[in-house]
């Protein structure tokens, strides 16, 4: 017992995650504001040059994280479910940047409204994984719970949401875009998009069974 005083515990997972969760939401809108400006090329460098360090400043942290991990004895969260949420988190940004680079690469002059209307979906999605994680340290509230599971479920209708813009973006390209480049462009755009809600989705279904294994 008196060995056990002395192993590390706990961590600061939680401001790890929390910390994590800032700079996906900030990466998603730097990424909106990036589409949004997207004729404007000083702008758009810009707000791509933010997206990258959003993406770097969360690679720092999830490196911590793992870490910590291993130099933590008791882990405030299962250390499966530590693992699997913060490398969940990190595939968020991780596309977020993907999908910045995938426009520079193929040098897209012009971008669809469905592009914005995709990018606008992920923020919500970004914004609102933000939000469960900043609550992860208060699960034994019953109300803060309830407020996470009822955000989860909100990621889960903003990820369909992302599935219905997207099958009718891809409907509208390939009936309607004469340019074959053009056509492939978008259409690896469009699929990029919709696989950041995805992984939003993937962080909510992870928390979703945090909060019943330890609510």
């Amino acid at each position: 017992m008196v060995f056990g005083k002395f192993l590390p515990r706990e961590g600061n997972f939680f401001e790890l995650f929390n910390e994590h969760g800032k700079h996906i939401a900030e990466g998603a809108r730097a990424f909106l504001s990036m589409v949004q400006n997207y004729a404007d090329l000083g702008e758009r460098d810009r707000f791509a040059s933010a997206v990258g360090a959003s993406e770097r400043a969360a690679d720092k942290i999830t490196a911590e994280v793992h870490r910590l991990l291993h130099r933590t004895f008791i882990t405030p969260l299962d250390r499966d479910q530590i693992h699997r949420l913060i490398n969940a988190m990190d595939d968020v940004l991780d596309l977020l940047q993907d999908s910045s680079e995938v426009m520079s690469l193929y040098d897209l002059q012009t971008l669809s409204e469905d592009v914005v209307r995709l990018s606008e979906i992920s923020v919500r999605c970004c914004e609102r994984v933000q939000n469960v994680l900043g609550l992860l340290s208060r699960l034994k509230d019953a109300e803060v719970a309830e407020s996470v599971l009822k955000t989860c479920e909100e990621i889960d209708q903003l990820e369909s949401d992302a599935d219905r813009v997207m099958r009718a973006a891809m409907s509208r390209l390939f009936r309607e875009e004469p340019d074959t480049r053009q056509l492939i462009k978008l259409k690896a755009v469009y699929e990029h998009l919709e696989s950041i809600s995805d992984r939003c989705e993937d962080v909510a279904n992870l928390v979703e069974g945090i909060v019943l294994e330890n609510s």
